[in-house]
C-alpha cells in the first residue's frame, strides 16, 4: 500500500480499534496512541511526497481518490502530525481510550484533508474532520451548546464548499486539479463559486465577523484537542485559499482582495484588543489566534508571492506556538483548578520547567527575533509592502504591538509577583509533558534560526 495512503488511513484505523481495549486502561491507551502518532510522522515524512489514484466518478464530472502532497500542504501535514503526537503524549482526561481515539480520527480526517489533490475528497475530508472535534465537546466540553455552534458555523461553511464544488466540476469537467498549474475558471457561474469556496474558507480560518464558534470551541476543549485544533484545523481555510482559490480562481481572488485585506486589517486589531481586556488564559490565546490568522489573510489577499511564502512560514509557527501555549496552559490548568489570572500568580519561581516552556511559546506568538514567528511577520510585512499596500502593513504593526502587550501580560500575571496565598503552587512538568511540549518548542527555534527550507520556492 503506498505510504501516502498509509499515513492517512493509519490513525483513523487505529483510533477505530482503540475502542477495543479495556476503557479503564489510560496508560496504554496514551502510549499505543503516542506510538501510532509517531508512526504517522514517520510515514508522513518517508511518503508523504508520493501520489495515489482511483478513479471514483465519471459523471457528471470525473473525480478520483487521489492523495499526494504538495509543497504547502507538505509542512501543514508534517505541523498536524507532529502537533498530535506531543498533544497525545501527554494526555489526562477522563475515558483517556475514547478521548485518544478522537485525536487519532481527527489527525486522520485532517491529513485527508490536506493530502487530497481532489476538490471533491477535499471537499468530503472537510466535513468529516468536524465529527472528532463535536464528540469532544459534547464528551468533554463545558457546555452542549458550544458543541452545536461549532457544528453549526461549521457544516454551513462545509455545505457551500461542497456545492461550489460541484458546480466547479460540472463546469470544468472534473475536480482533479489540487496542485495542477494552469487551471483557470471563468464564466458567469465562476465568481458564485468563488463566492463559496470563500464563505468556506473564511469561517473554518476564522475571520471576523465569522469567528463568533472560536473563542467558546478553544475555552471548551480540553488542551490536547484545542492545541490540535487551533495549530491545524484552523489552517484549512488558509490551506484552501492559497491551493484552491489563489490556483483555481486567481481572477476573483484579486478582484476582492481589498474587502478581504478589510477583514484581515479588523480581525488583527479586533482580536488583539479583545485579548488584551481577557482573564480568561485560554481565551487570550484564542484570541490572539484570530489576530495572528487575520495576519497571514492579508498576505494571501496581497497575492504578492513574498508574501504567500510568509504566510506559509507564519501557518507553520502560529500553529507550533498556539499547540505549545495551549499545552503548557493546559497542564497549569491541571495543577491548578483554574486558567484565570486573577486567581494565579507567581509560579515561575517554583516551577521553572513550566515558566521557560511559557515564556518561549509567548515570546515566539509577540514576534521576538530568532524564532519563527519573527520570520513570518517580517516576510509578510515585506511582501505586503512590496505589492502597494501600505496601511494593511501600518495596521498589522500596531496589533504587533499590542501582542507583545498581551504575552507579556499572560506570562507576568502567571509567573512573576507574589505567590497566590489561596491557590498552593504545585509540581512543575513532569519529565512526560516536558518532553511532549519540547519538540513544538525546538521547531519554534529551528525555524528561526533556519527558516530557508519554508522559504524554497
Amino acid at each position: 500500500m503506498p505510504l501516502v495512503l498509509v499515513t492517512i488511513l493509519l490513525p483513523i484505523a487505529a483510533g477505530a480499534l482503540l475502542f477495543l481495549l479495556p476503557r479503564n486502561d489510560r496508560a496504554l491507551s496514551r502510549l499505543l496512541g503516542t506510538a501510532v502518532a509517531a508512526a504517522t510522522v514517520a510515514t508522513l515524512i518517508a511518503g508523504g511526497h508520493s501520489q495515489w489514484t482511483r478513479h471514483w466518478l465519471s459523471r457528471p464530472f470525473t473525480a478520483a481518490f487521489h492523495f499526494g502532497a504538495t509543497q504547502t500542504s507538505f509542512w501543514i501535514a508534517l505541523l498536524l502530525a507532529v502537533s498530535t503526537a506531543c498533544a497525545i503524549a501527554s494526555v489526562r482526561v477522563a475515558r483517556t481510550r475514547d478521548f485518544v481515539a478522537l485525536m487519532l480520527m481527527l489527525e486522520g480526517t485532517m491529513l485527508g484533508l490536506f493530502l487530497a489533490r481532489d476538490l471533491l475528497v477535499f471537499a468530503l475530508f472537510w466535513d468529516l474532520m468536524l465529527v472528532p472535534v463535536f464528540f469532544g465537546l459534547v464528551g468533554w466540553g463545558e457546555h452542549p451548546a458550544t458543541a452545536w455552534r461549532y457544528f453549526i458555523y461549521n457544516f454551513a461553511g462545509g455545505l457551500t464548499l461542497l456545492v461550489a464544488t460541484a458546480a466547479f466540476g460540472v463546469i470544468y469537467g472534473s475536480t482533479d486539479v489540487i496542485g495542477r498549474g494552469g487551471v483557470h475558471l471563468v464564466g458567469s457561474w465562476a465568481e458564485w463559486i468563488y463566492a463559496g469556496f470563500a464563505f468556506a474558507f473564511l469561517v473554518k480560518t476564522p475571520v471576523w465577523p465569522l469567528h463568533t464558534w472560536m473563542p467558546p470551541t478553544y475555552g471548551a476543549l480540553p488542551s490536547p484537542m484545542v492545541a490540535v485544533v487551533s495549530a491545524v484545523q484552523s489552517k484549512a481555510g488558509l490551506y484552501g485559499f492559497l491551493a484552491i482559490a489563489l490556483a483555481l480562481l486567481p481572477d476573483y481572488v484579486r478582484q476582492y482582495a481589498q474587502p478581504l485585506m478589510v477583514l484581515g486589517a479588523i480581525s488583527l486589531i479586533y482580536g488583539a484588543v479583545i485579548a488584551l481586556v481577557q482573564t480568561d488564559a485560554k481565551r487570550i490565546v484564542a484570541y490572539s489566534s484570530l489576530s495572528h490568522l487575520g495576519l497571514i489573510g492579508i498576505a494571501v489577499a496581497s497575492g504578492n508571492a513574498l508574501a504567500l511564502k510568509g504566510a506559509l512560514v507564519y501557518i507553520v509557527a502560529h500553529g507550533l506556538f498556539s499547540a505549545a501555549l495551549f499545552l503548557v496552559l493546559g497542564y497549569l490548568e491541571e495543577r491548578e483548578g483554574t486558567r484565570s489570572l486573577l486567581r494565579l500568580g507567581g509560579l515561575g519561581g517554583r516551577n521553572p520547567r513550566l515558566a521557560g516552556a511559557l515564556c518561549i511559546a509567548a515570546l515566539a506568538a509577540l514576534g521576538l527575533p530568532g524564532l519563527a514567528g519573527f520570520v513570518g511577520e517580517l516576510v509578510i510585512l515585506i511582501g505586503v509592502y512590496q505589492a502597494g499596500y501600505v496601511w494593511p502593513v501600518i495596521v498589522a504593526l500596531v496589533a504587533i504591538v499590542l501582542a507583545a502587550a498581551y504575552m507579556i501580560r499572560l506570562y507576568q500575571d502567571l509567573m512573576n509577583g507574589p505567590e497566590r496565598a489561596d491557590e498552593p503552587v504545585r509540581a512543575d512538568l513532569t519529565w512526560v509533558e516536558a518532553l511532549a511540549v519540547s519538540p513544538l518548542l525546538a521547531a519554534l527555534v529551528v525555524l528561526g534560526v533556519y527558516p530557508a527550507p519554508l522559504l524554497r520556492p
